[in-house]
């Protein structure tokens, strides 16, 4: 390979990580799946991604948190907005639940959708705010609200939805809360830590601004690669499992447009490169990017297994999405 076709390459995978990691985790799930021989290979290769994808969305966050102001940490209006938005569309999801009971089919499209929306804002959002312009700090505090309104959310809403669940309330919030809270909060202290007391280690890791969007694509690949193994292993139809995917694109487009919305409406004056309001990428990231590998557990939990393939495909076209937005940055600046 001549450098100017290595050149070429290296900047196509760095304007382009995203999709690129979605397609290796693709590749490799569906080539693992198709080829005998590499059964054994698989099996030794599936405790290390494991291991390997707590791993790297640990340090993501630890690397983002690290660059956190922790003095902007409060809350402010469109948080409430979002929790408000989010609240609305959960009830209308649910209203349609209710009426589509005698309805099966309808009924597990429902509860897909719901997944996608229920769950809280990703952990890794503050990386893609980051990149975009918005304010890190006032979205990781975004995050830990969102994350306690689901642990709520989540043991009040399914059971009504399936009966023959019987969900103690305060163990799955505890359960809720202890998944999202060994993730999130142990790098955001560690983060505090590093920033007071080892400086030298966060001029370091600053110096490094795409350390942890990197460390995220790693993540999003293995998540990619499960995502495709549960769509491939799903019982549910090929009709069903594309009326899902087609779904959870329009359900992720309009949570998108409805968090941009409260952002300029409720977002305070701050502004970024492109004159878009900078609370308005947050708002955007906070409706719209979940913590899918949550919402993928809670089905399973809670819901029909099938309901998972919501989340599933929502992870990939929510990363589509943040593409675009990493896409049109660049252009602009």
């Amino acid at each position: 390979m001549s450098r100017v076709t290595e050149n070429k390459f290296l900047r196509f995978v760095k304007d382009w990580t995203l999709p690129v990691a979605i397609a290796v985790g693709t590749v490799s799930y569906l080539t693992f799946y198709s080829v005998p021989q590499l059964d054994a290979l698989g099996n030794r290769l599936g405790p290390l991604f494991d291991t390997l994808f707590p791993l790297t969305v640990f340090l993501t966050l630890l690397f983002t948190f690290c660059k956190v102001d922790f003095h902007q940490m409060r809350p402010h209006r469109w948080h409430v907005g979002v929790l408000v938005a989010q609240l609305l569309l959960v009830a209308l999801v649910c209203v349609g639940c209710w009426f589509a009971s005698d309805a099966p089919t309808h009924k597990l499209l429902l509860e897909a959708l719901l997944t996608c929306i229920i769950g809280p804002a990703a952990s890794a959002s503050p990386v893609v705010v980051g990149k975009l312009g918005g304010n890190i700090s006032t979205m990781t505090t975004y995050v830990l609200i969102s994350s306690l309104v689901s642990a709520v959310l989540i043991p009040l809403v399914f059971p009504l939805l399936e009966q023959t669940v019987h969900v103690d309330f305060l163990s799955a919030f505890l359960i809720i809360l202890y998944k999202v809270a060994t993730v999130l909060l142990l790098p955001l202290v560690l983060g505090w830590l590093v920033q007071h007391y080892l400086p030298r280690l966060k001029q370091r890791i600053v110096a490094m601004p795409n350390l942890s969007f990197y460390s995220w694509a790693v993540s999003l690949s293995i998540t990619t690669g499960i995502t495709v193994k549960n769509i491939v292993h799903s019982d549910a139809g090929l009709p069903l499992l594309v009326a899902i995917a087609v779904a959870s694109l329009l359900l992720c487009g309009v949570q998108f447009v409805v968090g941009r919305a409260v952002g300029r409406w409720l977002g305070e004056r701050q502004r970024v490169g492109d004159g878009t309001s900078g609370m308005e990428v947050n708002a955007g990231q906070a409706l719209f990017q979940k913590n899918t590998a949550l919402s993928i557990w809670v089905s399973y939990m809670y819901l029909n297994p099938v309901a998972s393939v919501g989340a599933g495909c929502y992870v990939l076209w929510q990363n589509v999405i943040n593409s675009l937005e990493l896409w049109q940055k660049r252009r602009e600046t």
